[in-house]
């Protein structure tokens, strides 16, 4: 039966997107014959009524164009974005050659690196919308900008432009959101690059499983907010013009006190994936290399709407030097472009550190919130040993966690090191029963590895 339905609606999406990239393929070729007509001409595209009916009402493609109630200039332009991933020989009359200059037309906009070749991007909109028509372009740009519908409604989006490429350079980028609703089951298109210099942060426990103190809580519910709520301050409440399309925050605080977990708590809360950038993979020391690294990972983040997290960030945020050198002059360089990628990026970016005082006062003016994570208290520690253990674990009458909570100082971090070791000792045994002195020898070496004793 659900095999059944599954082919019932491929059928019906595949019909309505036929009639959707035709569409496209004659506005494409109406487009092509007035630019290189005698004369030239600009028509204003798409004609009105001419887009196909969306009749089927079993199309989840057709349900999700009616409910957001796009326009017809709205659907040619996903119509664009699309042909690239169902249909891509499509566009390949856009990469056609000038015969005087034997380049690529420079006004037809399509991707020509290995990773975009032949991709629409904003120019190719641009030229699809309005030709050489200087007034219809400006008002192609307008429907493309990042206070514009389709940005706002969360289903279409010029991404990020190389370092030095024209703003409109940018790849057209349909939301993963919009996909999965739109083409269910399509899950492949919105899979993100997978030799980005970044991995996804998982994890299985749940926003109750933080053992924080409340004001830490609470300033990582006000980073919730921004995510539930920034964009409708930002556009409906018209404080775009206003504050940076964005938020950042540093995370400070001692190994083992919860910032990745917390990161990862926010975005399952929140219902957004979130990445850790791993900055030993992103900085170069080719030139050119390093902004490249980070333009890959924040386009990635612009088209699928993800949490950045960027952990030992004082590795690019430290106290800077004075320059002595054309190495330094770069290194420099390099930091201003991840600060104006950060400023720029329309979501949420974390910066984790060990020590507040390794970031620089300059950067840390930039940030919206700076949430201290402190080793828990005796109570809060009671609470992380009490909840550590599994459930099929017994406890000896003489391991005493009170005595452990209240003597040793340690983060949550290092409590799940010595249970794992303790816990691990049982297995061996051959037993479920976690005995004092193991947990003790855990504790002990934990410590030691910390410079301190027990």
């Amino acid at each position: 039966m659900k095999r059944d339905l599954s082919r019932t609606l491929a059928g019906a999406a595949a019909r309505t997107i036929e009639a959707e990239l035709e569409w496209l393929a004659t506005c494409l070729q109406a487009r092509l014959s007035s630019y290189f007509g005698q004369p030239p001409a600009s028509p204003v595209l798409p004609q009105a009524g001419s887009a196909p009916v969306l009749a089927n009402p079993d199309c989840p493609y057709s349900a999700a164009l009616r409910h957001l109630e796009l326009d017809e200039t709205e659907r040619l332009l996903l119509a664009l974005a699309l042909a690239h991933h169902l249909r891509p020989q499509l566009l390949d009359v856009l990469s056609s050659r000038n015969e005087v200059t034997q380049r690529p037309y420079t006004e037809f906009g399509v991707g020509n690196s290995a990773a975009n070749l032949n991709a629409p991007t904003g120019e190719t909109a641009c030229f699809l919308l309005a030709g050489d028509d200087m007034a219809a372009r400006l008002q192609a740009i307008s429907r493309l900008a990042p206070e514009g519908r389709l940005a706002r409604l969360g289903v279409l989006r010029v991404a990020a432009p190389l370092p030095g490429e024209r703003p409109l350079s940018g790849a057209l980028t349909l939301s993963p959101g919009f996909l999965a609703q739109a083409l269910p089951g399509l899950s492949l298109l919105t899979r993100p690059d997978q030799d980005l210099p970044a991995q996804r942060v998982d994890t299985t426990l749940a926003w109750s499983d933080l053992v924080l103190p409340a004001p830490t809580i609470e300033q990582l519910e006000d980073i919730g907010l921004w995510l539930n709520h920034g964009q409708t301050l930002l556009h409906e409440w018209g404080m775009a013009r206003r504050i940076a399309p964005g938020y950042v925050c540093l995370f400070h605080g001692p190994p083992g006190t919860g910032k990745t977990l917390s990161a990862g708590l926010l975005g399952q809360r929140c219902g957004r994936e979130v990445w850790r950038v791993d900055l030993s993979q992103v900085v170069s020391k080719y030139i050119g290399e390093t902004e490249k690294n980070l333009g890959r990972v924040f386009e990635a983040a612009e088209q699928h709407q993800w949490i950045l997290f960027f952990d030992e960030a004082d590795a690019l945020f430290g106290k800077r030097t004075s320059v002595s050198d054309a190495h330094d002059r770069y290194a420099n360089q390099e930091i201003s472009y991840l600060l104006q990628r950060i400023e720029d990026y329309a979501g949420v970016v974390i910066l984790a550190s060990n020590l507040r005082h390794n970031i620089d006062d300059a950067f840390l003016r930039r940030f919206q919130s700076v949430v201290h994570f402190a080793l828990p208290r005796a109570p809060e520690r009671l609470r992380l040993w009490r909840e550590a253990f599994p459930p099929v674990a017994r406890l000896a009458p003489d391991l005493d966690l009170p005595r452990l909570a209240q003597q040793h100082e340690i983060s949550g971090g290092t409590i799940m090191n010595v249970v794992r070791y303790a816990c691990l000792r049982a297995l061996a045994r051959g037993d479920q029963t976690v005995r004092a002195q193991e947990v003790d020898e855990g504790l002990r070496r934990e410590l030691l590895k910390e410079g301190r004793s027990s």
